[in-house]
């Protein structure tokens, strides 16, 4: 499933840039954000929308719930399992 034209998945370098690091917080309030081993961010119209975080011991997912079932939950599972 493609994207929708405004969406884009990216694997930014760790650690994560504070602007990055407080979308990712803000959307997985339980996730050790200054401790990731791997993580994949959604962005749409230059805002983060949803994220999935890879942490030893775990990880997370959360997308913004307008944006739900668009193919964007697939994108990044399958950007994370890729980093």
């Amino acid at each position: 499933m493609a994207l929708p034209a405004r969406v884009r998945v990216t694997r930014p370098p760790l650690p994560l840039s504070p602007a990055l690091r407080a979308a990712a917080a803000r959307l997985c309030p339980d996730a050790p954000v200054t401790t990731l081993e791997a993580a994949a961010l959604a962005i749409a119209g230059g805002a983060v929308i949803g994220a999935a975080l890879r942490w030893d011991g775990g990880q997370a997912m959360q997308l913004e719930s307008g944006w739900r079932g668009r193919g964007i939950e697939e994108a990044l599972r399958d950007a994370l399992i890729a980093s």
